[in-house]
């Protein structure tokens, strides 16, 4: 009897667990878009396309310029040696790096006092390092714009969620209100994922300038050397 009994309610149990709801996932592009927020959304699209733009860019322009050929120092100085400032005025020139620039312009000042070769050769340091830190700057201000622009729509899409319920209080349910709150915190979320990419793109661009500043140090300490030793 008891068997039977326990047969009977099986069926019946499986049908109720059939009849339950099922709830449907929804991904973060989806609430995205189907929400009232696309007009922060929107820039914050444009931000984190053009960190990317900016961060590719300025990542092949920095690669190219600390790359420098294993010999080009030693050809400097045998050339320097041996009187041969043409061809070392031509190895510099056909050598595409700030070092190879900042040689050439200490070369065409040779015949000059060696603190004006010195100040020559750091002033087109100088040059060399505002070119490759332009741009960069632009990273800092979207991590710094990013997560502020996307707690701003959340704050906006609060205000708007609270004044629709105090517009009609008698419709108001915490299913309403949830849904206000958690569209509203979309744009928080994409902000500080713009605002976080956008800052790991400037610390990867500034620790490689950093690098080529440092070359470029050295650079001008073996040049300045070479012209000791041979005045």
């Amino acid at each position: 009897m008891n068997h039977l009994m326990f047969l009977q309610a099986v069926p019946a149990e499986t049908a109720v667990a059939n009849q339950a709801p099922q709830v449907s996932e929804t991904s973060y592009f989806q609430l995205v878009f189907a929400t009232n927020s696309l007009w922060i959304m929107i820039p914050l699209f444009l931000m984190l396309g053009f960190a990317i733009y900016l961060f590719v860019k300025k990542f092949m322009i920095l690669n190219r310029a600390s790359k420098e050929e294993y010999n080009f120092m030693n050809n400097i100085r045998d050339f320097i040696h041996d009187g041969k400032l043409d061809s070392a005025l031509a190895l510099c020139k056909s050598t595409e790096n700030p070092s190879a620039r900042l040689i050439e312009k200490g070369l065409s000042r040779i015949g000059r006092p060696l603190d004006d070769i010195r100040t020559a050769v750091e002033n087109e340091g100088n040059i060399e390092v505002g070119r490759l830190e332009k741009g960069v700057s632009a990273l800092a201000t979207i991590a710094a714009i990013a997560p502020m622009l996307g707690f701003l729509g959340t704050v906006v899409g609060m205000v708007s969620a609270f004044h629709n319920m105090a517009a009609d209080p008698n419709n108001f349910n915490i299913g309403t209100l949830s849904s206000g709150i958690y569209t509203a915190m979309i744009t928080t979320v994409a902000g500080l994922i713009v605002g976080v990419l956008a800052l790991v793109f400037h610390n990867m661009i500034v620790s490689k300038i950093s690098n080529v500043v440092y070359m470029l140090e050295i650079r001008t300490t073996e040049f300045m050397d070479l012209l000791h030793e041979n005045a």
